[in-house]
């Protein structure tokens, strides 16, 4: 918004008795983005104070989208597994792999997933036994902040451990020396693993591992541990991803009322409660109100959509004149600025959990050879969108810095989901696509665009003509060579 522009009566300093600074006067008419307001010695007309106080629940809506998306998020990840049958502790959804059916932030077609979540209300000090050598895990709460990380980011180092997570008013047990404890501060969470393929990039191994050894139960019921159950979700069509809508407020509120009142600090909640989100409260705002909510969605979603294709902000930018640019601005998975200095980079935040799921140090740390590390690209090396319907290239140079393998993987703006083509996983992958041509250089040139090139079909990736894209190289045990920058991928180049 504009700054406001003033038309001040020139009676207004003349009233007073004293010398009155100008400053601190409200002119009888004062023009304004949003419109014009007119005062009598600075009281508002009734349609100033009308259009004051809509602007007013415009704001206060259009920041709790902003600032509470991730709880929308997350809560929506826990209705889409709900409805495939995978709400409790003791029930995992495998995605081996996951294709493009299924609505997902983000999500990628090289690991296996395994997802959980889990109400601490309901089960109470919950156990949960990594398998050695399952990969790297996440625990988040109810509003996307981290709570642990699992195998080799986490504290059994790869080794498989069991670790026992406490509800926000647990006690924790007095015998619990052999476990990892940590607290989460609200009742759901979300336990996100991930499982490599074989060297022959089959997923079956990592399947048999979570069915075998992973093992979830109360802490109260470790004497008779209750069955798992698995349910192959990765080809299943289902959603997980909030609405753009005033649907998106329902979500939330579900939230705000399940969760202890306190995993929000006042302030945040005073936000939602403005709008008529508060625990213990029917949310039932009146037509014009949620006539304004549904606009302020709107614009929040115009700017994340900005934010994620277009950021503004400098330091999104992995290279000096390079289209490519990081997930994670500012390198803190808690979004702080100057280690917290600069408060918190609230922006940087609403454009991750717009874009992607999950929430781990293991992601911004620089740690060679553990974790993954991510770029992301929505434009040709013109700044243009990347467009279905056009055909390029993308010379990735010799020596790509993963241990452990990489892959690039295209994406839908719209659903911000792997992108839905004849192709049931828009994407390549080094140790599954063992076809791969590589160049005599050692470089790798992947192709896209609505049909393959002549004898390039083994590093092609569909796309579809009237639609956009965009995509997200991951490099899985990043090396040195990424974090120094001496090993940099090149840009998107259009061919016709």
């Amino acid at each position: 918004m504009g700054f406001a522009e003033t038309t001040a009566s020139k009676k207004v300093s003349q009233n007073f008795t004293t010398p009155i600074p100008s400053g601190i006067l409200t002119p009888d008419t004062v023009k304004t983005s949003i419109g014009t307001f007119n005062f009598f010695d600075g009281l508002p007309d009734k349609a100033s104070a009308k259009l004051a106080y809509e602007n007013l629940d415009f704001i206060h809506a259009y920041e709790t989208f902003l600032s509470l998306m991730p709880a929308a998020s997350i809560e929506m990840l826990r209705q889409g597994h709900t409805k495939m049958g995978v709400d409790d502790y003791n029930e995992v959804m495998l995605m081996s792999p996951l294709e493009s059916n299924p609505i997902f932030l983000t999500g990628n077609t090289d690991t296996v997933y395994g997802s959980v979540f889990f109400d601490l209300s309901k089960t109470g000090p919950l156990v949960i036994n990594i398998p050695a050598g399952l990969g790297p895990g996440t625990i988040n709460d109810a509003f996307f902040r981290f709570v642990a990380d699992t195998g080799a980011p986490g504290p059994d180092r790869g080794k498989g451990g069991k670790y026992l997570i406490l509800g926000p008013s647990d006690q924790e047990p007095s015998d619990s020396k052999d476990y990892f404890v940590f607290r989460s501060p609200t009742y759901s969470n979300w336990l996100i693993m991930r499982a490599f393929l074989d060297k022959n990039g089959s997923p079956d191994k990592a399947v048999q591992s979570y069915k075998s050894d992973l093992h979830i139960y109360p802490y109260r019921l470790k004497d008779s541990q209750p069955k798992m159950k698995f349910i192959e979700a990765g080809d299943l069509v289902f959603n997980t991803v909030h609405a753009n809508n005033f649907q998106f407020f329902v979500e939330l509120n579900e939230v705000i009322q399940r969760e202890p009142i306190n995993f929000l600090d006042p302030e945040i909640r005073g936000l939602a409660s403005s709008i008529g989100m508060e625990k213990g409260v029917p949310f039932n705002p009146p037509p014009a109100l949620r006539s304004t909510m549904e606009e302020a969605v709107q614009v929040g979603v115009a700017y994340a959509r900005s934010e994620m294709t277009r950021p503004r902000d400098r330091s999104a930018y992995l290279y000096d004149g390079k289209q490519w640019t990081t997930p994670f601005v500012g390198g803190s998975h808690e979004w702080l600025r100057d280690g917290g200095k600069g408060g918190r980079n609230l922006d940087a935040r609403a454009m991750y959990f717009w874009l992607a799921t999950v929430n781990t140090p293991a992601m911004v740390l620089e740690m060679p050879g553990v974790g993954s590390q991510y770029g992301l690209i929505a434009t040709d090396s013109q700044k243009k969108f990347l467009n279905g319907g056009k055909n390029y290239r993308l010379n990735l140079p010799a020596n790509i810095p993963a241990k452990d393998f990489w892959s690039f993987v295209v994406y839908d703006p719209q659903t911000r989901s792997e992108l839905q083509t004849t192709q049931a996983l828009p994407s390549k992958n080094s140790k599954r696509d063992k076809d791969i041509l590589i160049n005599d250089d050692g470089s790798v040139d992947l192709y896209f665009g609505p049909k393959a090139p002549n004898g390039k079909a083994s590093n092609w990736i569909q796309t579809i003509p009237e639609k956009g894209w965009f995509a997200l190289l991951r490099l899985y045990g990043p090396l040195e060579s990424w974090f120094d920058e001496s090993w940099q991928p090149n840009d998107i180049q259009r061919l016709d």
